[in-house]
């Protein structure tokens, strides 16, 4: 029995310690990319307010009805007309300058609501932002 609680404690110990410290970063990596997008999009509550990482291309976006500048760090899948789907979160740059588009990134940003005519939306305040080298995969199907 000892034995027994002594494992357990171990188990729970290493599930319990994400990535461990003060650096509770929610890293999305590239297997299951749409999954984990998916289920903080349908749980945004409990993502809200947490510190998330991940790569993907920056896009620019100018709304011409209001005059504004709007960032994306974004994959690309399966969509309503072929590969036009998009996945990703809006980012807003703050003090950051914007990178080209289709540079690809690294964001690092706290999850936040934000209200624009009465609608909330989910975006990423970007701490960080870095243009890497080597492109990840820019087309998703998980």
């Amino acid at each position: 029995m000892k034995k027994l609680f002594v494992l357990l404690l171990i188990i729970l110990l290493l599930v319990g310690c994400g990535s461990g410290g003060s650096d509770d970063v929610l890293e999305i990596g590239e297997r299951f990319f749409i999954a984990e997008m998916t289920n903080i999009n349908m749980n945004a509550g409990d993502y809200v307010g947490r510190t998330i990482r991940y790569e993907g291309m920056f896009r620019n976006l100018h709304w011409e009805a209001t005059g504004e500048d709007y960032h994306q760090v974004i994959r690309t899948a399966f969509g309503c007309c072929g590969n036009d789907g998009i996945v990703g979160f809006e980012v807003y740059l703050g003090d950051i300058p914007p990178l080209p588009n289709d540079a690809w990134v690294e964001v690092e940003g706290v999850l936040e609501w934000y209200e624009v005519g009465g609608t909330r939306f989910l975006r990423v305040r970007a701490t960080s932002i870095t243009e890497l080298e080597e492109r990840g995969s820019e087309f998703v199907t998980a």
